[in-house]
This record gives structure tokens, C-alpha cells and sequence, in this order.
């Protein structure tokens, strides 16, 4: 088998450098223009050369969104901005206007073009225009089955990208105005209010509810979650899985690449793909996440994956903190709060090369540089006592008992 691209998020440059940190082969992040998920953090263009920089020392890629759909004024500048972003040496612009595609093809040879799955591409003849428009590779729609993934890899050239994971939307490939309607917020210029995931009260004609009023109505759809399939994309020759959350934390991020990497990595080398897919949604379960379903690969997804009577948001307070350093002589680890923790407390490491390590919280040193039996201060530096080595960036987090 081929050994496809993991591709993740970020939302700002701590979070890209996690993600290429556990594992992910590239990552697409958003500008201040252009872009969607405009309540991302985004990255300006320091930021972006800053990334390509990092990316490029752990040899991995970075993509930049531009993939609004403009209107007349918000092409101000878009020439401008693509001419950085292959200054600065980006790798690829993920599209949704085939005018911007256009132009990104037309300023530079080198710098990919990507089309973003707001396209809904769904058939070969559909990809092999856009090849002839000069687009290197096309995200396919998420409502596409694993039937029509394999005629299209099967029928053409060009490389497919397939989301794995992350937020779907109850509309076809995110065509939504609902938020427009609702909000005045545009969906497809980035500012989606999420109206489907708000709760509502349901009424008949005669304004009498239809349903318990102590549940209100929501349209949401779960997550998906592809390993189920995972195999079957890697073999069926998929170049890039695509994981989406822009706006999702470093915790998340770490969480979610690190199994997607393990089992990416454990079905290439023919270990057992059942215990492999139990042990990846196994660790994908302690992320913050919603309730999860397998898209469109298998079946029309029926009323099982939606959320209709919740929106299905879950925040953890599992991710405890992280590693700055660790002194093996003592055994103390320096580490950053995130959220808080006490004496006692079963606790986790896991880290690109630390394998899922447990311990009991016995000794803290707030940052006064005094013993305590409880921390509760978000980014305080304290120390612990774990009795094996950890590293810098590792992770930790409460166990689930």
C-alpha cells in the first residue's frame, strides 16, 4: 500500500507545531484574508513564513485556505496575497472559486492548487476538468460513498483527498445560509454562526410544541469518524486524510493526530486491523468531542447520524497539562497547567515517543516553590514527580476511572 498524507488543522502556530509534532505529514491553516473559519486565531504572513519554516524543518507541508466564496469586494488585494504566500514558500492554497483558482495557477507553477470540498466534486468527469484548469489535487465531497471514491482514484491521475474526521455539515459540502439568514454572518465567507448546532423549541401550526419541552430541537449532524474504512482508502490508493478542526485545541489536536498517526502507521505495516481500529477509537474517545458516525462511506447516513435533540458538545477538563523539561536525577517534571489537578490523582503522559505512561500525583511544587496538594491556576509552571522519563511537549491528562 501507498503510504497516504495525514493532513491536519491549526489554528494558530502552537497548534501547527503540535500537530506536526504527533505526526501529521501536513497542515492547512487560514490567513486574516480570504479564508473561512474567521473565528480561528488565523495566522498573518509572519506567521505563516514562520510556519512554512517549521513545516518544512520536520519535513512536512503547509496549506494555506483561501477558500471563501468572494464577493465583488472582497477580491481587493487577492493578487497581492497569493504573490506572499508563494514568496514565503507555501505549498499548496486550498480553493473554493475557481477564479481564485485561476489566478493562483496563473502567479505561480510551483505552489499547488487545491479545491476545497465546498466544490462537491463527486465524479470523474467533474476532476478532470478541474485538472485541465491546472488544479494538483481535489478534495472530494463528504457526501461521496467508498463505492464512488474508488471509481473516481480508479478513473483518473489526479491526487484525492478524503476527510476522516471532525465536524460534518447538515447541508451538501457546507452550502448553508441558514447562518446568513439567521445572523447576517455569511457561512461561505467565513463567518458561519453554526445555527444548526443552536437548540430550538419545535411548534405545529397551532404553536403547540411537538416534542418534550425539557429537549429542544437541534439539526446537527454527529461527527465523522472514518476508521472504520481507514483501510479501505489507504488501499483504494487515497493520497491525503484530511482531519477537520481549525478551531479545535492543541489538546484535541495532539489527541486526534497522534491516533491517526499510529493507526496509519500500524495498518501499513499489516499489524491486526481490528485491534488497530479499537485502539484508535479508544484513544480517540478522550478527546473533546462530539458523539461520531461513519459519514457517507458505507450508507446514506440515516436519522443515527444526527443530533436532533442535543448538539452533541462535549469539552473534557482531561487535558491536565503539558511538559517543559523533565530532571531525571529527582524525578520532577516542569510542566504548564491547563486545567486543575490534586495530589492523588491518576494521571496519563502520552507523547509521539512516550507510549501512554500512568501515574499517581504524589509531590507538587506550585510556583512559589511551595509543596501543595492541589493546582488550579491555567499556564502555571509547577513541578511533579513522574517516575519515568518523560519529554518536552508531551501531554498530560486525567484518567478516566
Amino acid at each position: 500500500m501507498i503510504r497516504p498524507e495525514l493532513l491536519a488543522p491549526a489554528g494558530d502556530l502552537p497548534r501547527l507545531k503540535t500537530a506536526v509534532h504527533f505526526g501529521a505529514d501536513a497542515v492547512y491553516i487560514g490567513g486574516k484574508k480570504f479564508s473561512l473559519r474567521s473565528r480561528a486565531s488565523n495566522f498573518d504572513l509572519a506567521d505563516i513564513e514562520e510556519g512554512v519554516r517549521y513545516a518544512h524543518s520536520h519535513q512536512a507541508k503547509l496549506y494555506v485556505t483561501v477558500n471563501m466564496i468572494p464577493h465583488q469586494e472582497d477580491l481587493q488585494g487577492l493578487h497581492d496575497y497569493l504573490r506572499a504566500l508563494d514568496q514565503i514558500g507555501v505549498d499548496a492554497v486550498i480553493v473554493a472559486s475557481l477564479y481564485i483558482a485561476q489566478v493562483a495557477r496563473q502567479i505561480s507553477q510551483r505552489m499547488e492548487v487545491h479545491l476545497s470540498t465546498q466544490q462537491s466534486s463527486a465524479n470523474i468527469e467533474t476532476l478532470d476538468f478541474y485538472k485541465a484548469m491546472g488544479v494538483d489535487r481535489v478534495v472530494l465531497a463528504r457526501e461521496c460513498s467508498l463505492e464512488d471514491i474508488t471509481q473516481i482514484v480508479e478513473g483518473q491521475s489526479m491526487p484525492i483527498e478524503v476527510f476522516i474526521h471532525g465536524g460534518m455539515c447538515v447541508n451538501v459540502s457546507g452550502r448553508c445560509t441558514l447562518s446568513n439568514y439567521m445572523t447576517l454572518r455569511d457561512a461561505n465567507r467565513g463567518g458561519c454562526a453554526q445555527s444548526c448546532r443552536w437548540k430550538y423549541f419545535c411548534l405545529d401550526e397551532n404553536l403547540q410544541p411537538v416534542h418534550d419541552e425539557n429537549t429542544l430541537f437541534s439539526m446537527s449532524s454527529k461527527d465523522l469518524n472514518a476508521t472504520v474504512v481507514l483501510s479501505d482508502l489507504i488501499q483504494r490508493g487515497v493520497s491525503s486524510l484530511k482531519i477537520e478542526g481549525r478551531m479545535k485545541s492543541e489538546y484535541y489536536l495532539a489527541t486526534v493526530v497522534g491516533a491517526y498517526r499510529r493507526l496509519i502507521d500500524d495498518l501499513l505495516f499489516g499489524k491486526d486491523e481490528h485491534e488497530s481500529v479499537e485502539r484508535c477509537n479508544l484513544e480517540l474517545a478522550k478527546a473533546e468531542n462530539r458523539e461520531t458516525f461513519d459519514g457517507f462511506f458505507l450508507n446514506k447516513p440515516s436519522a443515527k447520524g444526527h443530533l436532533y435533540d442535543k448538539n452533541g458538545t462535549g469539552i473534557t477538563q482531561e487535558f491536565l497539562a503539558t511538559v517543559i523539561s523533565y530532571d531525571p536525577l529527582n524525578q520532577m517534571a516542569t510542566i504548564e497547567v491547563r486545567n486543575h489537578f490534586s495530589k492523588g490523582w491518576l494521571c496519563e503522559v502520552f507523547g509521539p515517543n512516550t507510549d501512554h505512561l500512568q501515574f499517581a500525583v504524589t509531590d507538587i511544587i506550585n510556583s512559589d516553590q511551595e509543596l501543595t496538594d492541589r493546582v488550579y491556576k491555567p499556564m502555571e509552571i509547577v513541578q511533579i514527580k513522574i517516575p519515568f522519563k518523560v519529554m518536552p511537549e508531551d501531554f498530560i491528562r486525567k484518567v478516566r476511572i
